[in-house]
């Protein structure tokens, strides 16, 4: 993941190109390089799946189901934000905006609305038939993508396309032996795949690089950071409008409103406020910040679903504990916290002080879970005091930079 294999390819297929046109690498360092409409649109239709999870979430909680609702959420969540990795990946790497590269790309996201269409039925009913389906969509079309680049490549170039090809393919066989298994041996067969699927990019690249593109990939990955985080305030804002407008209880819902907002504010300030591009400049950095972002896209989309949990349970439609209820705000709020500290941000932290501000914040998140009705506006101001607390840091030590000490005669 190092270095491009050729030179920049257009990014949209101007006047006088050809409808389709070899799908060559694009150069790691090319100009001004910025998410396209099309990786927008698709971001957007993915988002509809983990609203889908987010809603079977809440309803698996608000029952008294939150073991199994868990698990059904992190292998939904698996399944979707993997195909959108790897297409974003790809996509920095090869896009060429041509109708070929177009119209796979969007059967891609056919695949991810036939998956979100069944999320309902593999939470309630156990039946994963359409999220398979909708998976297995997804991944055979992005095999088609890395076997059109393995087409116009040179070796090794050419072999790391077909490996990934190849990898994506066989793994498929193994989602689709799901809906075959008994109940009882789905979960070891998911994480098995789970760990196959992982190490196909490893296994592809062990020889030669794709030339993905360090600002577009921290871009991408701040987009739909920033599209979930929305989502996660549309969830909450519908659950308080209900909240008020049936059960007439503005005073009950309203701490959590302003909590919740307080939360997802800082959530992303926190997440935007270095320039993470700058890190990623090697394989092994790149691969594990972008696998650990699984835990902050679900983390951040769970805030929402917990939000949602404690809104219900404060008009007496959740049959749960208010502690129960807090805890499905606190406990995504602190995993997101800690992920996002420990993946970029603390690598521009400077000195002890600034490296606590985050994993503080995320113990007296979690500490708040046990002040009851308070709770969650509680933890928006702990994370509000938390985000200034690191502006404060950060600005006194950029003065002390700029205008050092003179050291004494």
């Amino acid at each position: 993941m190092s270095s491009p294999s050729s030179a920049s390819a257009p990014s949209g297929p101007p006047d006088g190109h050809p409808p389709v046109r070899r799908l060559k690498a694009r150069h790691r360092h090319e100009q001004h390089r910025v998410a396209t409409p099309l990786e927008l649109f698709f971001d957007l239709c993915f988002v509809v799946a983990i609203a889908q999870a987010g809603v079977q979430l809440v309803h698996a909680v608000a029952e008294g189901h939150a073991g199994e609702g868990i698990l059904n959420y992190v292998m939904v969540f698996f399944a979707i934000w993997w195909a959108w990795m790897n297409f974003t990946w790809f996509a920095s790497a090869y896009d060429n905006d041509d109708v070929l590269y177009r119209v796979v790309t969007l059967v891609q996201i056919a695949g991810v609305l036939v998956l979100a269409a069944g999320v309902s039925r593999a939470f309630e009913d156990h039946d994963w038939v359409a999220v398979v389906i909708g998976y297995v969509i997804m991944r055979v079309a992005m095999s088609a993508q890395w076997l059109r680049a393995g087409r116009s490549a040179a070796q090794p170039e050419s072999a790391m396309a077909r490996r990934y090809a190849g990898g994506v393919l066989l793994c498929q066989v193994g989602w689709l032996g799901l809906l075959f298994l008994p109940e009882a041996g789905r979960g070891w067969l998911f994480l098995v795949m789970v760990v196959l699927e992982l190490s196909v990019p490893t296994f592809a690249e062990r020889t030669h690089p794709s030339s993905w593109h360090p600002h577009h990939i921290s871009e991408r990955y701040g987009l739909l950071t920033i599209i979930v985080l929305g989502e996660t305030i549309a969830a909450a804002t519908v659950a308080v409008k209900s909240g008020i407008e049936e059960n007439d209880a503005l005073g009950e819902v309203l701490p959590i409103a302003a909590g919740g907002l307080l939360i997802v504010f800082a959530a992303w300030w926190i997440y935007f406020v270095v320039p993470v591009h700058s890190y990623l400049r090697s394989s092994r950095q790149s691969f594990l910040w972008g696998y650990g972002h699984y835990v902050v896209f679900a983390s951040a989309a769970a805030i929402g679903a917990g939000l949602e949990v404690a809104v219900e349970q404060a008009v007496g439609k959740a049959h749960i504990s208010t502690l129960a209820a807090s805890a499905a705000v606190t406990l995504p709020t602190a995993l997101f916290l800690l992920t996002v500290w420990a993946l970029h941000a603390r690598h521009f932290k400077v000195g002890i002080a600034e490296q606590l501000v985050m994993p503080t914040a995320a113990l007296l998140v979690l500490g708040c879970t046990f002040l009851g009705a308070e709770a969650v506006l509680v933890a928006g101001i702990v994370l509000a005091l938390a985000v200034a607390a690191g502006v404060v840091l950060t600005a006194r030590r950029t003065e002390r930079e700029r205008h050092p000490a003179t050291p004494a005669a």
